[in-house]
């Protein structure tokens, strides 16, 4: 009696669970339009600590009157841009979508490779080789690419960014179409041979048009610059600059820099590179007539300028803080033409970014915080005399890159050694060795199941078949990086913590502390357009994200 009891309960919760999911993702509620915005090393303090110089119309209408996921990690490590936006897409980790890095070596041709390159492409759009990219390195499927399967291809997917993977690897692979920006004296939005033979005519207009040209203009501070109290001063040590003047401070004449930094490149390391984006990414929401029919469409929109003033200028300065300022008002302009050409509350939008940064390590110093700089010539010289000495060769590592070794495995077998013990070697090797902080090697990555830690970060990127054979972490705010500027790349606080806003049809209103990953976005998406999920997402459902009936 108390089996059939516990079986009649069980039918009547999954009843009820079913009944609940087929209730969020009806017809009548999904969403015509949905828009993944990605906000290119955006750390999650950037919200609160300029959010008092932010309107009612960018990121408050998106927290006020979305959902606000406030504890969203990375869960792996390295947190750069590849690996990044393949993983918000994907729902899973380097692990399973095979985007390492930007760029990594290649065990099987001995050369290195790039996550978004592919030479069989060519470029459209423009005579240079900016244009040969395709997704065909990512080895997983998207939300997007789900979605097209779903609506049997009906349902569109763009995707827009200044950097090619940025655009490349959100859209997925069977996008219609990506674009991203070639600067240099050209100034266009391109794309590949991957999606098209040709630019549509609406992309040759936005190319023949004077809106990227007009950018080249001053780039002052939006606001009286003495309001921006929420950043260090204008003229530091810690920032870098544009060559053709020698400081890095406010007021920056663009058209005047531009012939000594690249022409048009000089606009990715301004707000009005983000603007070019928010322009182009509406010219394609009605160029293509996105979210126009019952089919949901996607739209991915990635933000690169963010990073390039990041990386120029440093967390802490004036350039970054009037940037956030400025990319407030581009998400109001975003909204807005989405209210007006797709409908309030027809279409869903998530905010997130691929990584955070470090504050500039010269300046945590200045502040007696533990931080400095590696030398890794005086590294890689301990490491060359260990290895001759211990092994009689200099020919036993084919590449170091991404705090990653790669061993050379025929050298290995010429010499009769045992990869494992090597592996372990130069393990108890490298952890001797000044600011390293922790050492693991590729077998104990693919025999050890760890359950926390920085161990889990790692092992989460850890793809078997294309990582290195030793991995390294470095100390806390130690980095190779030049003295101006901030990086990212690592498993810490400052790197893993980014924004996670949904807003829109079908989203609660709300907030959480609970910690979510970066991998749960892409089943969350898909939970709430009623489609498969991605077919090797490993995140969570965030169900209560999702509003219910």
């Amino acid at each position: 009696m108390r089996l059939v009891f516990v079986m009649l309960l069980s039918l009547v919760f999954s009843c009820s669970s079913a009944q609940e999911t087929a209730s969020i993702n009806s017809d009548n509620q999904r969403p015509k339009l949905v828009v993944g915005i990605v906000v290119d090393q955006m750390r999650y303090d950037y919200l609160t600590r300029f959010g008092a110089h932010f309107g009612e119309g960018g990121f408050k209408r998106l927290m006020n009157e979305g959902f606000n996921c406030k504890n969203n990690h990375y869960n792996y490590i390295p947190t750069i841009t590849g690996p990044g936006h393949a993983s918000i897409f994907t729902g899973t980790s380097p692990k399973y979508h095979g985007i390492i890095a930007n760029d990594w070596y290649d065990k099987e041709i001995g050369l290195s490779v790039y996550c978004a390159g592919d030479p069989r492409m060519q470029s459209i759009g423009t005579e240079s080789s900016a244009g040969r990219r395709s997704p065909y390195r990512m080895l997983t499927t998207t939300f997007a690419d789900e979605n097209r399967l779903f609506t049997q291809q009906r349902g569109k997917t763009i995707g827009v960014s200044i950097k090619d993977r940025g655009a490349v690897l959100p859209a997925g692979h069977s996008a219609n179409a990506a674009y991203w920006f070639y600067g240099k004296k050209e100034g266009n939005f391109i794309s590949s041979s991957y999606y098209m033979s040709e630019l549509p005519q609406w992309v040759k207009d936005f190319n023949d048009s004077d809106i990227v040209e007009r950018y080249l203009k001053t780039w002052d501070t939006y606001k009286d610059i003495t309001t921006y109290q929420e950043s260090g001063p204008d003229n530091t040590e810690y920032e870098g600059g544009f060559k053709g003047k020698e400081t890095a401070t406010f007021p920056y004449e663009l058209a005047t820099l531009k012939e000594e930094n690249d022409y048009f490149d000089i606009l990715r390391e301004t707000p009005y590179g983000n603007s070019m984006v928010t322009d182009f990414a509406l010219a394609a929401l009605e160029g293509e007539a996105l979210g126009k029919d019952a089919m949901t469409d996607v739209l991915t929109v990635s933000y690169s300028s963010t990073d390039y003033i990041g990386h120029n200028f440093g967390v802490n300065s004036k350039e970054i803080q009037d940037t956030y300022v400025r990319l407030d008002l581009e998400l109001k302009r975003f909204l807005e033409a989405l209210d007006k050409q797709v409908g309030v509350g027809a279409y869903t939008v998530f905010l997130t970014s691929d990584h955070g940064a470090v504050e500039v390590p010269a300046y945590l110093q200045s502040q007696k915080i533990p931080a400095g700089y590696l030398n890794n010539n005086d590294r890689k010289n301990l490491f060359r005399k260990f290895l001759q000495k211990t092994y009689g060769s200099s020919n036993l590592i084919a590449d170091i890159s991404n705090n990653q070794i790669f061993l050379n495995y025929e050298e290995l077998d010429s010499l009769g050694l045992n990869l494992k013990d090597v592996q372990d070697a130069i393990v108890n090797e490298q952890i001797r060795y000044p600011n390293v902080y922790k050492v693991y090697s590729a077998y104990a990555m693919s025999t050890t199941e760890f359950t926390n830690g920085i161990e889990v970060l790692l092992q989460n990127g850890y793809n078997q078949r294309r990582s290195g054979d030793i991995l390294i972490v470095d100390n806390p705010a130690y980095i190779t990086y030049g003295k101006t500027g901030s990086t990212h790349g690592s498993g810490l606080n400052y790197d893993t913590h980014v924004p996670l806003l949904f807003y829109g049809n079908g989203i609660q209103q709300g907030s959480t502390l609970k910690k979510t990953t970066i991998t749960d976005i892409a089943p969350t998406i898909s939970a709430l357009l009623g489609i498969s999920f991605p077919n090797v997402a490993t995140g969570s459902v965030l169900d209560y994200v999702i509003k219910k009936d």
